[in-house]
């Protein structure tokens, strides 16, 4: 049974039928207040041939292949004790892309879409998504005096005081919001810290190929509040005034909202254009996704890309465990509001260009077997890439089909279709560019399968996590892990470039000033905490 928490969350932000939330501990990837040490940072049946949550297929091949030409889609029920079939539903509903709703007051209803494309409406909708219109990033005011502090614990007690001082003065300013979104970035933790070992970093190899016949010009994708663009500013030019001169700063940031807080942070007043504290001639903040972006860039530049890819849209695929083919995962929302699952052997363009892509650039691990190698890739041409969740063999898979009330599809996986169009982006229009980011390797209190997302609201200054990625959209974040060496791959593949992949704390080590960050029992919160992330850079 929910517990009343749960119980009120929904009867909040619902006015149909909520969907089955699962409770658990507070997630450590954005928490509230932080924790010591933290890892810092869900009638056809499932297929037409197979009735409900049954595995048993003919045995003759005449039926077997009559049946399968039935198949049009598969429709994966919620749970088995609320079966419902909306199959006539997702025949007439239209099928939309989260292009189509970005002029949409209110949350779609009878209308169907791919996956990707409700986690894209749901975060960045400009009328209702949750960076749009809920989420607010936390910032500690005045910086850490990190020498002054016992330990790593002492760290972890101020800040806790400095996000409940922190909420509190927006409830005096706003009211009381028992949704209010609030999550925070090492950006602002550790300012200005972090953003000078970015900067460090920046110029060193800004120097080493670049300098002095190119400017160094700097695009960052997703700025938050500007703290980081601000920190690596003011850097460059209280340490280097001839890099400087040369020193072009460019926001693409798709949040109106965001785009405002980042010209204020530019300088203040944004009048003093004198000042030696404005950055203004510097900066351009260009308020677009830059999925849309459509300027060529031939120029050398350093593209910044920190905690962006835990939010780009994934697809779900699950496998077929009779042909091990691949099957695409879309939402139906009712006219109630509700949300089902179903499940397409027609992949779109761009999920079938990601599986090719992948089976060219992430093949299978050289330590691998040639046996294995041939079990999975030669005799299983439709398999286009090994799945964890899958059993390995054919005779397994039909094992598996055999069992009473067994399934005949694997478990959910979250494939990075969006960073796909991401690296198509960089290759196409900034074809001379050097990436630095940085984001999360695993999360806690993920959705069940492969690559999964966790899926949390926060609910009178608690946060909460729950099951499913279908839930009420704008008011619940959706991150994702990033596969580094899956990552490191389709960027190498797509783009040409070399990439080196490190440690979050690996990689500030080498390029922040450690004494300047550390407590005096001799941690540093700066490199112990976000052990969960990794940094990969162009090389």
């Amino acid at each position: 049974m929910d517990s009343p928490l749960v119980s009120s969350i929904f009867r909040t932000l619902f006015h149909h039928r909520a969907l089955l939330l699962r409770r658990s501990s507070p997630l450590l990837a954005r928490p509230h207040p932080p924790r010591p040490n933290a890892n810092v940072v869900g009638r056809r049946a499932l297929v037409a041939s197979s009735p409900p949550g049954g595995g048993h297929q003919p045995k003759k091949a005449k039926r077997k292949k009559q049946e399968e030409e039935k198949v049009v889609v598969a429709w994966q029920p919620r749970s088995i004790h609320m079966y419902q079939d909306v199959s006539q539903e997702f025949d007439r509903y239209p099928m939309v892309t989260a292009a189509d709703l970005v002029g949409r007051r209110e949350r779609p209803r009878r209308v169907k879409m791919w996956a990707r494309d409700f986690i894209d409406d749901s975060l960045y909708n400009p009328n209702y998504g949750y960076f749009s219109k809920q989420a607010v990033i936390f910032t500690p005011g005045e910086p850490f005096d990190f020498p002054s502090l016992t330990d790593d614990l002492d760290f972890t007690r101020v800040l806790g005081q400095r996000y409940t001082e922190f909420e509190d003065a927006l409830d005096a300013k706003e009211g009381v919001n028992d949704v209010r979104q609030l999550w925070h970035t090492p950006t602002e933790l550790f300012k200005p810290h972090y953003g000078y070992a970015i900067a460090r970093y920046l110029v060193t190899n800004y120097k080493l190929s670049l300098y002095p016949y190119h400017d160094l010009v700097i695009y960052e994708m997703g700025a938050g509040n500007g703290t980081l663009m601000t920190n690596i500013l003011d850097y460059i030019r209280d340490t280097d005034p001839d890099v400087y001169e040369r020193t072009r700063y460019k926001i693409i940031e798709i949040s109106p909202q965001l785009a405002d807080l980042q010209r204020k942070a530019i300088c203040s007043p944004p009048t003093s254009l004198s000042s030696p504290d404005s950055h203004l001639l510097k900066v351009e903040i260009i308020n677009k996704s830059i999925f849309s972006w459509d300027t060529y860039i031939p120029s050398p530049c350093f593209f910044l890309a920190l905690e962006v890819f835990d939010n780009f849209a994934h697809d779900i695929l699950r496998y077929d465990y009779r042909t091990s083919q691949p099957l695409q995962g879309m939402v139906l929302i009712d006219t109630h509001g509700d949300f089902h699952e179903f499940y397409t052997p027609h992949l779109d363009p761009l999920a079938s260009r990601f599986l090719k892509v992948r089976q060219h650039a992430h093949p299978p691990s050289a330590t691998t077997s040639s046996a294995l190698k041939s079990l999975l890739f030669d005799k299983d041409p439709l398999w286009p890439f090994h799945h964890p969740n899958s059993p390995l063999s054919p005779l397994a898979r039909s094992l598996h089909t055999s069992l009473p009330f067994s399934t005949n599809l694997s478990k959910p996986e979250f494939i990075p279709t969006k960073l796909l169009t991401f690296f198509d982006v960089l290759r196409e229009y900034f074809p001379a560019h050097r990436l630095i980011t940085s984001d999360f390797s695993r999360l806690p209190d993920a959705v069940e399968g492969w690559n999964a997302p966790v899926v949390q609201t926060r609910y009178k200054r608690e946060t909460v996590p729950v099951g499913t990625i279908y839930v009420h959209q704008g008011y619940f974040d959706i991150l994702f892990p990033t596969d580094w060496a899956l990552t490191e791959s389709l960027y190498r593949a797509l783009t040409g470039k070399l990439t080196r992949v490190m440690a979050h704390g690996e990689f500030l080590k080498r390029w922040c000033v450690l004494e300047e960050v550390t407590v005096r029992s001799g941690e540093s919160p700066l490199v112990g905490w976000y052990q969960n992330a990794n940094f990969m850079s162009s090389v």
